[in-house]
C-alpha cells in the first residue's frame, strides 16, 4: 500500500549557470548528465579517501539542478561544494525554506487536481515519487496528498526506513563511511562515468571486491530489544556495531542495521549483542 512522506525538513539547493553540469559531475558519484526533470537520482558527495561528505537526491530542470539532502548537511554541503567553484559559471542558492517536498511510494505517480509534476525516486528502497512545491502550498497540498495515501510520520517514518535497509545520514552514513560500505553502489554510483573527488577509493574497491565491512540486517534471536552504539561480537573478537534499531510490529521482530566486519558479516551468521542476534538478507522479511 502506498504511503505518503513530508520531507519538507530537508535542506534543498538549487545549482544555475552554464557549468552546473559538469560541475557537479566532478563532484558527486552518479552520472548527472543523466538528470532530467522526471527523475530524481541518488548520489554521494565524497572526499579524497572515499568517504562521506554527504548522500544527496538530484533531479534537473532546463535551467537548473535541484538537490536535496539530510537537514543537518544544509550548511556543509553548500560551503563543500562551494569550496571546489574555481572558474565555474556556477551559482548556489539555498531554498530550504522557500520549497516543501513530498514523496509517495508506489509504482504509479497519484493524482492531484493541478499539474504538479512528479519525480520518479527510490527513498525508502521501493519505488516512489517526489513532488516539490512552494512552501506557501505545502499544507494544501499535503491535505490533497493525505486524503490519498497514509501520512507515515515521525517513529513509523524511522520504522519503515529501517525495515526497508535504507542508511540514513547520521547513522548509516557518516564522514567515516565509504558508500559501498552502506550498500549505495546500485543507486547511487555510475562506475562508467568520468573522474570526481573520491573515485580512485570506489574503482580500486570495486577491482578487489572486498569491503572492510558492510552495512548488514540484524534480527534479535532472544526477542530483546536492539541499542543503537551496541558493540557487536564474535566470540571475543568485535564484529561491528548497531547503528538504527527499532520493534517491528508488522514483523513482530527486534530489528537493527549496523556494520559488520568482513569475515563476519555473512547472511545466517550469529553474533552477540544485547542477547544474540542474526545477520539477515536487506529488506526486513
Amino acid at each position: 500500500m502506498p504511503v505518503l512522506l513530508d520531507l519538507s525538513e530537508r535542506a534543498k539547493l538549487r545549482l544555475t549557470g552554464t557549468d552546473r553540469v559538469r560541475f557537479l559531475n566532478g563532484q558527486v558519484t552518479n552520472d548527472v548528465r543523466k538528470a532530467n526533470a522526471n527523475l530524481a537520482m541518488a548520489a554521494c558527495v565524497l572526499n579524497a579517501k572515499g568517504r562521506m561528505d554527504a548522500f544527496v537526491f538530484i533531479s534537473a530542470n532546463d535551467a537548473e539542478l535541484l538537490l536535496d539532502a539530510d537537514m543537518d548537511l544544509r550548511e556543509n554541503l553548500t560551503a563543500r561544494l562551494d569550496r571546489y567553484i574555481i572558474a565555474d559559471d556556477v551559482a548556489i542558492e539555498d531554498l530550504t525554506d522557500s520549497r516543501a517536498l513530498f514523496h509517495v511510494t508506489g509504482d504509479v505517480a497519484p493524482a492531484l487536481p493541478n499539474e504538479s509534476h512528479w519525480r520518479r525516486s527510490k527513498r525508502f528502497g521501493v519505488a516512489g515519487w517526489d513532488l516539490w512545491v512552494d512552501a506557501a502550498e505545502r499544507e494544501q497540498v499535503l491535505q490533497s496528498l493525505a486524503a490519498q495515501d497514509t501520512l507515515v510520520e515521525g517513529g513509523a517514518r524511522e520504522n519503515l526506513r529501517i525495515e526497508q535497509g535504507v542508511p540514513r545520514w547520521g547513522r548509516e552514513l557518516t564522514s567515516e563511511i565509504i558508500p559501498v560500505e552502506a550498500n549505495l553502489e546500485n543507486d547511487a554510483i555510475d562506475y562508467a562515468k568520468g573522474c570526481y573527488i573520491g573515485q580512485e577509493v570506489i574503482s580500486r574497491m570495486k577491482m578487489s571486491g572486498q569491503k572492510n565491512k558492510r552495512l548488514c540486517g540484524l534480527v534479535s534471536l532472544e526477542g530483546v530489544p536492539l541499542v543503537v552504539e551496541t558493540r557487536l561480537h564474535a566470540g571475543e573478537k568485535d564484529a561491528g556495531w548497531i547503528t538504527s534499531a527499532t520493534h517491528s510490529d508488522s514483523l513482530g521482530k527486534e530489528l537493527a542495521l549496523g556494520y559488520v566486519k568482513r569475515g563476519f558479516n555473512e547472511v545466517g551468521t550469529e553474533l552477540m549483542g544485547p542477547g544474540r542476534v542474526m545477520i539477515t538478507d536487506l529488506p526486513f522479511r
